[in-house]
């Protein structure tokens, strides 16, 4: 297990993950209501009762798309991860002592600058700060777990890096890049199938023009929905990245046998930390394009 992070990057990471959660459950709403109405446009019934309902489904669909729009968890979400991700690195360089936390016979000297720099990476990001408790222990940032990794001898924290970061890096990004693939590809199947659907469809209403029941608003809806969603998810921008981040990941690790000494230990951890901090970066680039 990885030492204790501080408190900020919990809370942080939870922002992240509870904003995304509401972001896709309120789009995944809009697009459940659309359909809806999509099948009640086909005209079943034509009572007042119906017509109510059909009126409610577009209202609510109205309020989701407005309220998903004033309260923009997505920024949340994008934002949460930014400063989880920024905290978890700034660990990860403490605790190897990789500069700008180099050895030091003191560690109270260390200690202190990375409690400086935590506060600098949250002070960047207060624009989410009210969402956070104003008890989140600035003061003790670096957790006992990481001083006592930090303290380690060197073959010690090459080991740790190398098995708790560089190979948990690695997998988690091929495992997602695979994740990606496997859904870009389940998601155009569903996608083709609508379309088959539509053109089969088509082709019988031309055929049986006066007796056919065509179900085209639904069906516009159906494609509509999950190209949007194809579309936001990203799946094959993801994969490609995933993949790609993996594979430098996979090269930077071989050069870990390189390393006999501090410094050039402290060199290896900022370029690995760099590599990940660039694929997030890409990542948060691709959400606002």
């Amino acid at each position: 297990m990885p030492f204790d992070f501080p408190a900020i990057y919990k809370l942080a990471g939870d922002l992240a993950a509870s904003s995304q959660s509401r972001y896709f459950r309120l789009l995944k709403a809009e697009y459940g209501l659309l359909i809806t109405a999509s099948v009640l446009s086909l005209g079943f019934s034509t009572s007042k009762v119906y017509f109510l309902f059909s009126v409610l489904v577009f209202f609510l669909s109205l309020a989701c798309m407005l309220f998903r729009m004033w309260d923009k968890p997505e920024q949340d979400w994008y934002k949460g991860r930014a400063l989880a991700e920024s905290v978890k690195t700034s660990c990860w360089r403490y605790c190897m002592r990789a500069e700008p936390f180099f050895h030091s016979s003191d560690i109270s000297i260390p200690r202190e600058g990375f409690r400086e720099h935590l506060l600098g990476i949250f002070r960047s990001n207060r624009n989410i700060g009210h969402k956070f408790s104003p008890s989140i222990g600035v003061d003790h940032a670096a957790t006992g777990s990481m001083d006592s990794v930090r303290l380690s001898d060197l073959h010690a924290r090459k080991n740790y890096y190398l098995k708790l970061r560089i190979e948990d890096q690695e997998e988690w990004y091929l495992r997602k890049a695979k994740h990606n693939r496997r859904a870009s590809f389940a998601w155009g199947v569903i996608g083709a199938s609508v379309y088959a659907l539509a053109i089969i469809l088509s082709m019988f209403k031309l055929a049986f023009y006066e007796n056919f029941f065509y179900p085209m608003p639904v069906l516009v809806a159906l494609a509509t929905s999950i190209v949007g969603w194809a579309q936001i998810k990203k799946f094959n921008e993801l994969a490609s990245s995933y993949t790609l981040t993996a594979y430098e990941i996979g090269l930077i690790k071989n050069k870990i046998n390189e390393v006999e000494s501090e410094e050039s230990f402290s060199d290896f951890v900022n370029e690995s930390e760099q590599a990940f901090s660039r694929e997030h970066t890409q990542w948060v680039a691709r959400q606002f394009s």
